[in-house]
């Protein structure tokens, strides 16, 4: 499955914006989860040297998904060199291409790594996670249709 399928699928998944709601809510915020102490300044000059040429977003207030799927979903996932995680942010602190203002929440697409406890690679984007957040599991169409 290439990327093109990927997401069409969770367009497919996300159409009904309110279906699973309390999925999400009954388990409450998931396990708590340590992400980058350091200052923004620093931060950003982490990502800056790791990945030179690719965008980032600092977030904070943060829950990374680790999405339920099937086997055969996850063969898929994996064909398009993806992982079954999903990123979650109340309020993002910095975006280096502007996509987001300060203050405004985010999701991701499915990750492509995930290093460190705190760097969150997708195809298009690194994401530093600051500060405290959580880990929990889901469905994708819990996670997309609640968000």
């Amino acid at each position: 499955m290439n990327t093109a399928d990927v997401l069409t699928e969770i367009l497919r998944l996300s159409r009904d914006k309110n279906e699973g709601a309390e999925e999400l809510l009954d388990g409450g915020p998931g396990v708590p989860r340590q992400g980058a102490m350091d200052t923004d300044e620093i931060l950003i000059g982490l990502v800056q040297a790791l990945y030179p040429r690719k965008p980032y977003c600092l977030v904070e207030n943060w829950t990374i998904f680790n999405v339920d799927v099937t086997e055969e979903e996850l063969n898929k996932i994996h064909a398009a060199g993806q992982l079954p995680m999903i990123l979650f942010a109340h309020n993002v602190r910095f975006d280096s291409e502007r996509r987001f203002d300060v203050g405004d929440w985010m999701r991701s697409t499915f990750a492509t790594s995930f290093e460190e406890g705190f760097l969150f690679e997708t195809r298009n984007t690194i994401y530093v996670l600051k500060g405290l957040g959580h880990e929990k599991s889901a469905t994708l169409k819990t996670v997309l249709s609640f968000f």
